[in-house]
């Protein structure tokens, strides 16, 4: 096996998704809002757009997975694309969240262009940054450790947006600028903070692992990616996961705007809907890391197979029982909130572990190795997850009869409840249930990593 990681290189490689999920977060809680409610398009259009830009984006995961694949430079085969990325990545996000003076068709047409060119960067980005992870190690142990510290930055990052962002959006606000201005300005920042950061995860990370010398083919590498049953559990139970991840985060500022609105609480008095689903945003964050923490000693009793289905089992039930909370019982949706993001947070660093098993498990089934098609998958399953957990809500919210920045009727009160508790309880559900059919045990995969070493020596 390859030589151990030191902690300023896990840091490192935290740095990259402490980048990624700053813009993850903005688009999970703030996107779907700001299209409806702030460039005021309609809840049906929005949801197209994110169908149809989702399933064009996905054909460009796998093809970013072959392009890294075969890329080779001094640099390294996946790390050079965090240097040449970082800028366009933090530009894009800011035009995504740009109102140009157009009228509806030509907002929703630049909705569509910038949107489209959006999940394009984050794909040229991310999947090298996923893939990079198996080729820093060969150690399965290290990569679940890699995996943690790479939710941490995640988690971070993310804590980040959501506890400055409604105060940041607040001082725009008050400054005069307009609601479109305000998001724009705030983008602004995280942009130049996503950008050092992925330049500092290039310059402090070191690609290890070399494949076997193999005559590179397309065709051949996904011949072995379809025929390779665990990526497609996995693929599945991943999607699942995202889906219940995005449609919770989706729903929180419908959920406070119109559902719970703004409360007085003890010793806080007098609190805003926009202050409260921002502290509910970054406790529901804090929470994940908390689990993201717990994740390698819980694996190591359980395996990281059995942990994933209990953690999302819990999630499932802690979820659906959010939905009998009353606008008024604000300190109870933020104790199952806090509870359920623990449960959650578990999850993620044992997914992208369990990716780089199945790509041993790959190379050690059919001799060849590649790395950045089946990562691909992995941001795949991302986008297809961010797609159904953001498009879900906006055609709930239609089928309920919501109104933008109007009163909302019962029966759209029903649904944005909804939206938020009982839906996103069954896809979690579903996502342990899928995985049960998962074979790559912790033992297993300690007897394939052992093959590995002996073959590539």
């Amino acid at each position: 096996m390859t030589e151990g990681i030191g902690l300023k290189e896990k840091v490192a490689y935290g740095f990259g998704d402490f980048a990624s999920s700053m813009f993850w977060k903005i688009f999970a809680m703030y996107l779907t809002f700001f299209y409806t409610d702030v460039v005021e398009l309609s809840p049906e259009s929005v949801a197209l757009m994110f169908i149809m830009v989702r399933l064009w984006d996905g054909l460009n995961d796998p093809l970013m997975g072959i392009i890294s694949d075969r890329t080779s430079t001094a640099m390294g085969k996946f790390r050079p694309y965090l240097l040449w990325v970082a800028i366009p990545f933090g530009l894009i996000g800011v035009l995504t969240f740009s109102v140009p003076d157009f009228g509806p068709s030509g907002k929703l047409l630049y909705a569509y262009v910038t949107y489209t060119l959006m999940m394009m960067v984050y794909t040229a980005i991310n999947v090298p940054y996923g893939s990079l992870m198996a080729v820093m190690t060969d150690n399965p142990k290290e990569r679940t450790s890699l995996a943690s510290f790479r939710f941490i930055g995640a988690y971070t990052g993310g804590i980040a947006m959501t506890a400055s962002a409604p105060y940041i959006l607040d001082f725009f606000k008050n400054s005069g600028a307009t609601d479109a201005k305000s998001y724009q300005y705030m983008v602004i920042i995280y942009a130049v903070v996503a950008a050092f950061f992925f330049i500092m995860t290039y310059l402090w990370t070191k690609e290890r692992v070399e494949a076997l010398k193999e005559k590179s083919s397309v065709m051949r590498d996904l011949k072995d990616l379809i025929k390779n049953s665990q990526w497609f559990i996995m693929l599945g139970a991943g999607v699942l996961m995202l889906v219940f991840l995005t449609f919770r985060e989706s729903s929180i500022m419908y959920y406070f705007k119109y559902f719970v609105q703004d409360q007085i609480l003890p010793i806080f008095g007098d609190v805003a809907w926009g202050k409260l689903s921002g502290a509910y945003m970054t406790i529901w964050l804090v929470a994940n890391m908390l689990g993201v923490l717990l994740a390698i000693p819980v694996s190591n009793i359980l395996g990281k197979k059995m942990t994933f289905i209990v953690a999302m089992f819990i999630s499932a039930l802690l979820s659906v029982l959010m939905y009998w909370l009353n606008p008024q019982e604000v300190i109870l949706i933020f104790v199952l909130n806090f509870i359920t993001g623990i449960s959650a947070g578990i999850v993620l660093p044992l997914v992208w572990s369990m990716y780089a098993d199945i790509a041993d498990y790959s190379e050690w089934k059919t001799g060849r190795r590649a790395t950045g098609l089946l990562f691909s998958s992995s941001s795949m399953s991302q986008k297809l997850g961010l797609m159904a957990g953001g498009v879900l809500p906006l055609y709930i919210l239609s089928s309920y009869g919501f109104e933008a920045n109007a009163d909302q009727t019962p029966q759209s009160l029903e649904g944005i409840r909804l939206m938020i508790s009982i839906y996103p309880g069954i896809t979690a559900a579903l996502s342990g249930l899928i995985l049960f059919a998962y074979k790559l045990t912790d033992k297993r995969m300690l007897d394939i990593t052992t093959k590995l070493v002996e073959r590539r020596k």
